[in-house]
């Protein structure tokens, strides 16, 4: 299950989705969401929210690494991976790779 769980994620990109529930999710793997969240938690060690936003983390590592853009800014990063908020992307993003998306793409550049 966490393989066809990682590799749908990695395909079909859903996290892009800013509304994308637990419920959601568990409906196009055809599982119970309580079971998806069991092995979220288990096989991962995180909560729902988290795992989804290592994805988008990861996903804004890459547009600000090489960016599609030149002129894309952090701002318009954050909507396009799938968050919605500022301050939660900011936070996600720094507890993820230890720096703010400006630092990130500062250093990569």
């Amino acid at each position: 299950m966490l393989d066809e769980l990682q590799s749908y994620m990695q395909n079909r990109k859903p996290h892009l989705n800013p509304e994308l529930t637990l419920a959601q999710l568990a409906e196009a793997l055809n599982i119970q969401p309580k079971y998806l969240s069991q092995v979220i938690n288990e096989k991962l060690g995180k909560n729902f929210f988290d795992f989804v936003n290592c994805y988008r983390i990861e996903e804004a590592k890459a547009k600000l690494v090489n960016p599609p853009d030149e002129k894309i800014t952090v701002l318009e990063v954050l909507y396009d991976v799938g968050f919605n908020s500022k301050s939660s992307f900011n936070a996600a993003f720094k507890k993820a790779t230890g720096m703010t998306p400006s630092q990130f793409r500062n250093l990569s550049a």
